[in-house]
């Protein structure tokens, strides 16, 4: 009995998929320098329901000026994590936003703010850090493992998520965020946004 046609072709364009997949990871990618994997995103922005939320989260590692880091240990407030590089063009645009935000005193009693400084060596992240002035510590991540642990959620370059206080991720904008859409996720999630 013989496939019809289609299933043919389905199966052909998964299998090359699927090889495409597995002989170069993002981390393999980083490790070279490369950037293939790249995607720059739209804006586009979520609230998860309470119901659809994963497992959480749990960050840690090495900031750019060398200290440890644990996500487990901010667990009494919202997470905003936002992962950026300076070679981004897009994080460049929306790092003005993201001071205001992460400077504002109401947001402040609300979240605990990291970044993740994506494909890249520490004393590169650090110097562009200091001249976007951000006020929060970021991981090196220049393997590109720190954003594995994000399951799947930062799936473009610049990615802001929030994790909600049991460490799961709670809302997520891919792509440059504003500080009105940012704050605005903040105090839903908050709030208690997601929740149905």
């Amino acid at each position: 009995m013989s496939l019809p046609r289609r299933h043919l072709l389905g199966v052909a364009l998964a299998a090359l998929f699927l090889a495409g997949c597995s002989s170069n990871t993002v981390a393999e990618q980083a490790n070279q320098g490369s950037q293939k994997g790249y995607i720059a995103g739209d804006g586009t922005s979520e609230i998860i329901p309470a119901a659809r939320r994963g497992e959480p989260v749990v960050l840690s590692g090495t900031t750019l000026d060398g200290g440890a880091w644990d996500s487990t240990e901010h667990r009494d407030t919202l997470l905003v994590v936002n992962v950026w590089a300076s070679w981004c063009g897009p994080c460049a645009k929306e790092a003005p936003d993201l001071v205001a935000v992460a400077s504002d005193p109401k947001i402040t009693k609300l979240a605990t703010f990291i970044g993740i400084d994506f494909r890249e060596e520490a004393a590169t992240g650090r110097a562009q850090a200091a001249r976007w002035g951000l006020p929060y510590p970021s991981l090196s991540d220049p393997g590109g493992r720190a954003v594995l642990a994000l399951q799947g959620k930062a799936s473009a370059l610049p990615a802001t998520l929030i994790l909600d206080r049991e460490g799961r991720i709670a809302a997520r904008t891919l792509g440059p965020v504003t500080a009105s859409t940012l704050t605005g996720m903040i105090t839903d999630v908050a709030a208690g946004g997601g929740t149905s």
